[in-house]
């Protein structure tokens, strides 16, 4: 069961935090999250507020939960019930407000943490930086004004080992500005994990109408954007691209290795939304339709994806995207792809997308 905080006597002394909650001394050693084995498996974590009442918020995962005030004191805490093998992205709610963990250094932008329950496996390459931490960001940029998506967007452009394939960044900015994969990359490039490769960041417009299977998108990377890169005199090879995305952007890479041979022929697909049909979007429940959505129909003309070298994951928590994800990767591999596929320690998040990012784009160049 989810959010169900456990009384509190004694303090939270079996968390490891010894003292009276709310005393000086106390929120002077406070660290959270803090786990301990669930009596019915899974784990008990304890997160901590200090000020006025407030929710604690996951992605995904599960529906915000109320802390509970400690006594008359300014301690709010929570003791949630989470599975086994869990990363997860949670931010506090306090009024109309949100507000990063201030117990917690590792962060996910301005206002937003990571927890991870103790048998969540590590994450190599990515840096623990806190709610205050700058991210670097690449100096190379381009401004790309498309004639077939409309509007302008800047593109960052990072050469991670001094540059190589391109792999295209789909939701780019999240990858900038939320979570550091300048940084991994160079990490993962740096500890031989991964060849070097140039990075380029593609910030969504509008994700639904870019994202959904229509070429529009795909057309304006292959006739503006991959042009504009190559001008940027950031070493560069376009013809082993990688395209990396997630969910809706997942759907997207996909769709454009099976519309764009010569264009995508590999991808690192993070929790795909194959769910995805025309209209879906406007339903109560946009994945209570057939296995596989729009994608899976058009796999089943079986077209040829023997040139295609595609890497799927998705969170072994995300149990209503496992039978979508399950029959596209099937259906895939019958077509004559190179498939992998992997279950990331998750739900619906990109703090679980992160590790099989890199892992994925390093298979993809194979």
């Amino acid at each position: 069961m989810r959010g169900l905080p456990a009384e509190m006597t004694d303090g939270f002394a079996e968390f490891g935090l010894p003292g009276t909650p709310g005393t000086d001394a106390f929120w002077a050693a406070a660290a959270a999250p803090a786990s301990i084995p669930a009596e019915d498996g899974g784990w008990l974590t304890l997160f901590l507020w200090r000020g006025s009442e407030a929710s604690v918020g996951f992605e995904s995962w599960s529906e915000p939960v109320r802390l509970r005030r400690w006594g008359a004191s300014d301690c709010w805490y929570a003791a949630v019930r989470m599975p086994a093998r869990l990363r997860v992205t949670y931010r506090f709610l306090a009024g109309d407000e949100t507000y990063a963990d201030p117990f917690n250094p590792v962060g996910a932008g301005g206002d937003r943490s990571i927890a991870a329950t103790p048998d969540a496996p590590a994450q190599p390459h990515w840096p623990a930086l806190g709610a205050d931490g700058v991210l670097p960001v690449p100096l190379a940029r381009i401004r790309w004004a498309s004639a077939r998506l409309g509007g302008r967007r800047t593109v960052r452009i990072h050469p991670a080992g001094g540059g190589g394939p391109v792999v295209l960044l789909l939701d780019g900015d999240d990858w900038l500005y939320l979570h550091p994969a300048m940084t991994a990359f160079d990490s993962a490039v740096a500890a031989g994990e991964l060849p070097p490769v140039t990075l380029v960041f593609l910030p969504a417009g509008d994700r639904v109408a870019e994202f959904a299977c229509r070429p529009d998108l795909w057309e304006a990377v292959r006739d503006e954007l991959l042009p504009l890169v190559a001008e940027s005199g950031i070493p560069a090879d376009p013809e082993r691209l990688v395209v990396a995305g997630q969910s809706l952007g997942g759907l997207s890479a996909l769709y454009a290795a099976l519309e764009f041979p010569e264009l995508v022929s590999r991808v690192a697909c993070q929790s795909g939304s194959f769910w995805w049909t025309p209209g879906a979007l406007d339903l109560a429940d946009p994945l209570g339709g057939p296995a596989g959505g729009a994608v899976a129909d058009r796999l089943r003309e079986r077209p040829d994806l023997s040139g295609l070298r595609i890497a799927f994951d998705v969170g072994e928590h995300e149990t209503r995207m496992l039978p979508h994800c399950e029959l596209t990767e099937n259906l895939t591999r019958q077509a004559g792809a190179t498939v992998r596929v992997s279950r990331s320690p998750s739900d619906h998040d990109r703090a679980g997308w992160r590790h099989a990012l890199l892992r994925d784009v390093a298979w993809a160049l194979g």
